[in-house]
């Protein structure tokens, strides 16, 4: 086994989307039939979006998909070579692009490239207060296991000590996600997981329940709970129920409890654990310094990982996620500042 450090304590998997966001025309979303706030998968007849967005449109590059945002987000908290992401790009343009602003964030990627497929994509159209966003996965939907298997990559799952996957990868490769989840059993090292999505815990159940046992730590937000005591009929549509139900689900490893976080927009978060509910309030905001709440969630993972990942209390990694989900909100898309943070507790 590797010798214990603190580099690369943190590794994500995903799907990694190259964000190209860009201030657009009404005439734009029309012309490929896209509504305001759409957050739709491209069709053939979306596949243009991409090129005309870089040609005609000054766009902004984000390293995007839900636990890269999530990862970035948790770096900037954190040391130096603290954090790197696994998921699938093409051999491309786009996958260069993709490398370099996930590494302006300081996030070490090792994508498995995909020479036959495109990176996947994510428009991100901007008019007035909304966006659309229009995905095309692409490679990030074709990452396979083996990926984990050459010695240099699993050489880093090795290394890190805490793990996060996000369950958007439940559509991509449950195998890669269960391999990883089984060696964070096997040496009693820390296994996250987010549920993502609704659509998740409705269509991906049985997936997701066999991953929710190694999770030492689950997060999602109200919706997404919802959806999760529905399809594992728990019986009951209150948060704090859902989390310690969630929470009292079978574990591989009965070394340490379960801890569940399920954050609830502009409500209290809730946190299970040990069978007691804990809520915690978020920062106030006012509705005019509110810019993009796209990003948000994961914004609230990346801060709690951060000092979670350096063995600092439940109360303080709950306070950096509502720190730096605030800081995201108040930016447009799912992106950190350059400044160094000022979260203190």
């Amino acid at each position: 086994m590797a010798p214990a450090t603190n580099e690369f304590i943190l590794l994500g998997i995903e799907n990694p989307l190259l964000d190209i966001s860009a201030v657009v025309t009404e005439d734009i979303l029309a012309k490929y039939g896209v509504k305001a706030n759409d957050a739709i998968l491209a069709e053939e007849k979306h596949k243009p979006i991409y090129e005309e967005l870089v040609r005609d449109f000054k766009v902004q590059y984000i390293a995007g998909g839900a636990a890269q945002n999530a990862l970035r987000g948790a770096q900037w908290l954190l040391p130096p070579r603290s954090t790197v992401y696994f998921g699938a790009v093409g051999k491309d343009k786009e996958a260069e692009i993709l490398a370099e602003v996930a590494g302006r964030d300081g996030l070490r990627t090792e994508y498995q490239v995909v020479p036959e497929l495109p990176t996947g994509k994510c428009a991100v159209l901007i008019t007035g207060t909304h966006r659309a966003l229009v995905t095309d996965l692409l490679a990030a939907n074709a990452y396979k296991p083996d990926h984990l298997e050459r010695p240099e990559i699993w050489a880093l799952v090795e290394q890190a000590r805490f793990y996060y996957v996000g369950g958007y990868f439940l559509t991509v490769s449950p195998p890669a996600a269960n391999k990883i989840a089984r060696h964070a059993a096997a040496t009693n090292k820390v296994f996250t997981l987010n549920i993502s999505a609704p659509f998740i815990a409705q269509f991906f159940t049985e997936p997701l329940k066999e991953l929710l046992q190694y999770a030492d730590v689950v997060f999602g937000n109200e919706a997404e709970a919802e959806a999760l005591s529905t399809a594992l009929n728990f019986g009951t549509t209150d948060l704090k129920e859902i989390a310690l139900k969630t929470a009292a689900l079978p574990k591989a490893n009965g070394a340490r409890a379960r801890l569940v976080v399920y954050t609830h927009g502009a409500e209290d978060t809730v946190v299970a654990f040990n069978g007691v509910a804990t809520v915690f309030p978020i920062i106030a905001i006012k509705r005019e310094q509110i810019v993009d709440t796209n990003g948000a969630g994961d914004a609230f993972v990346g801060g709690f990982l951060s000092q979670f990942v350096q063995g600092h209390s439940v109360e303080r990694s709950v306070a950096a996620g509502h720190y730096v989900a605030n800081v995201v909100i108040q930016r447009s898309g799912p992106s950190y500042p350059a400044e160094p943070h000022t979260f203190t507790f």
